[in-house]
């Protein structure tokens, strides 16, 4: 396994990420995730990151029971703090402690920090509280999470003294986003970069038939995902990539990529752009399917699945595309949208899902 050092703190630099834990029957198995978590830990990972939020409210709780079994030095919890809950910074931290049965936190994040939240965050009082916990050192490393402009992020990382970042990157958005200068911004205010969303919510584990095999032609023993870990690898601001794993073949492809693979040369990063420029439509819908759009939604719709209809629907001939709609539409569906843009302002991405839905509908 690969390590980094963060203020004194040695990191794997895979990081597990608890947004996405195995389910059964609509409730996090357990069993699975504990699986999961014993392979990580056997394996030399150490991070360990969850949120407030995650599995309406389940993360954290099982999280921190499957790693109670072991010595609490021997890894770290990160947690985070979103001031769309509606409810104070203090009292959700005294929450997260009592539920995780812990004393502190190793790594806490503002969370989710967007342009239209920005201000909210910085006038709210919850950094001031959380900067507190901090010198009581019931925080050890206070950061941010950030789906912000870089306009933006750049003004937000200079108002406190923060010690890491959590930013989206990966090569999709490194090729045809602002990645670039988020990460630039990032290294300006020599902050760690701890990465979310490697493989774009999924959508980078296959770049289809011809980008896979382009990679495959010169890596036939790696997955395609490893490409993904090995571009970032390669940036040295980078210090945690986070993987939200929900399956233990998941996190084995993964242990062998960060235990026995390196960063990508500069002929492997001319040829992972080819690969992607060849699969990739920039019209298709970014969704990562975070799921922060739907709690908002009066209609009550599955928005990522309604991402993925648009996706799936997007390369058909018309005809095809029309009988493909119509039969996954229905109630609480794009047909029940009206359009109200309550979805939009939570979306870390930015997509028009009101026009998304539009779009749908004409599919039909």
């Amino acid at each position: 396994m690969q390590y980094t050092d963060i203020q004194g703190e040695s990191l794997s630099r895979l990081g597990m990420g608890a947004m996405r834990l195995p389910t059964k029957g609509g409730s996090i198995d357990e069993e699975a995730t504990q699986e999961i978590i014993d392979y990580a830990m056997a394996h030399g990972v150490n991070y360990f990151d969850t949120a407030y939020i995650y599995h309406g409210g389940n993360s954290e709780t099982v999280l921190a029971r499957c790693l109670r079994k072991y010595p609490r030095d021997s890894y770290h919890i990160a947690t985070k703090f979103m001031i769309a809950t509606g409810v104070t910074a203090k009292s959700v931290f005294e929450k997260q402690l009592r539920k995780m049965q812990l004393d502190y936190l190793d790594f806490y994040l503002v969370h989710s920090v967007m342009d239209l939240t920005r201000g909210i965050y910085t006038h709210s009082g919850a950094i001031e509280y959380l900067m507190k916990q901090k010198e009581a050192r019931r925080i050890r490393h206070l950061g941010f999470s950030s789906h912000m402009s870089p306009k933006n992020l750049r003004k937000f990382a200079a108002h406190h003294d923060w010690d890491f970042v959590l930013l989206q990157l990966n090569y999709q958005d490194w090729f045809d986003g602002t990645a670039a200068q988020l990460y630039d911004i990032a290294c300006e205010f020599n902050l760690p970069i701890m990465v979310m969303e490697p493989l774009r919510g999924g959508k980078l584990v296959t770049l289809g038939e011809a980008g896979d095999a382009m990679l495959r032609a010169r890596e036939p023993e790696n997955s395609i995902p490893s490409w993904a870990f090995r571009f970032l690898m390669s940036k040295p601001q980078v210090k945690v990539i986070l993987s939200g794993m929900g399956a233990l073949s998941q996190i084995q492809d993964n242990v062998h990529t960060f235990s026995e693979l390196g960063p990508l040369d500069q002929d492997e990063l001319e040829l992972l752009e080819k690969a992607f420029r060849a699969s990739h439509n920039p019209k298709l819908a970014p969704c990562t399917g975070c799921r922060y759009c739907t709690d908002n939604c009066p209609a009550q719709i599955d928005i990522p699945a309604m991402m993925d209809l648009y996706n799936e629907a997007l390369p058909m001939r018309p005809a095809q595309r029309s009988r493909h709609v119509r039969a996954a539409l229905g109630p609480n569906t794009a047909e029940d949208c009206i359009g109200c843009g309550a979805c939009t302002e939570h979306c870390p991405q930015g997509i028009d899902i009101p026009g998304i839905m539009e779009g749908i509908n004409n599919f039909a």
